[in-house]
């Protein structure tokens, strides 16, 4: 069981090692060796700080189960903690994000998907994303942006409730 809830200062910590340590399990053995050393702590601590007012977490036993931010139309970043994998954490998540982006009058949305990471496109498939090819995306870093050719996904929100 959890629920969802808007970001919370207090939680930065546990959100941190969340991101951080999903990040570098999905990320570190298929992006350039450049990005991963740009990949630390604090940048990731930046960024949720930059980002708290898209920032939806999920808490159950009184503990980050995992957290989705949106930027616009982009469903930016989506990350569970292990323990709570396989328990539709994920997927309530996207459907905040998509109901956030629905909201805010975008018909579209859209996320980025690293080449390679194969778990993170089943779990974008399963919720009714599709690829739509590769695209270069400016990944926001402390040393400014950082080019990456990622899989574009996309999902038409128009038939959704």
């Amino acid at each position: 069981m959890h629920r969802l809830v808007p970001f919370d200062p207090v939680r930065i910590a546990e959100l941190v090692e969340v991101w951080y340590d999903g990040w570098h399990e999905a990320h570190a053995a298929i992006v350039p060796p450049d990005l991963v050393r740009l990949r630390t702590r604090d940048s990731f601590r930046d960024r949720a700080l930059q980002n708290a007012g898209g920032t939806r977490l999920a808490i159950g036993d009184d503990r980050l189960l995992g957290f989705v931010m949106v930027k616009g139309d982009e469903l930016y970043q989506l990350y569970v903690a292990p323990e709570a994998r396989g328990q539709g954490v994920a997927q309530s998540l996207i459907g905040e994000a998509e109901r956030r982006i629905r909201a805010a009058e975008h018909s579209r949305a859209w996320l980025a998907c690293s080449l390679g990471n194969d778990l993170a496109a089943r779990v974008n498939r399963n919720a009714g994303w599709r690829n739509v090819g590769t695209r270069t995306v400016d990944l926001d870093t402390s040393a400014g942006s950082f080019p990456l050719t990622v899989w574009r996904f996309e999902k038409d929100l128009t038939a959704e409730g």
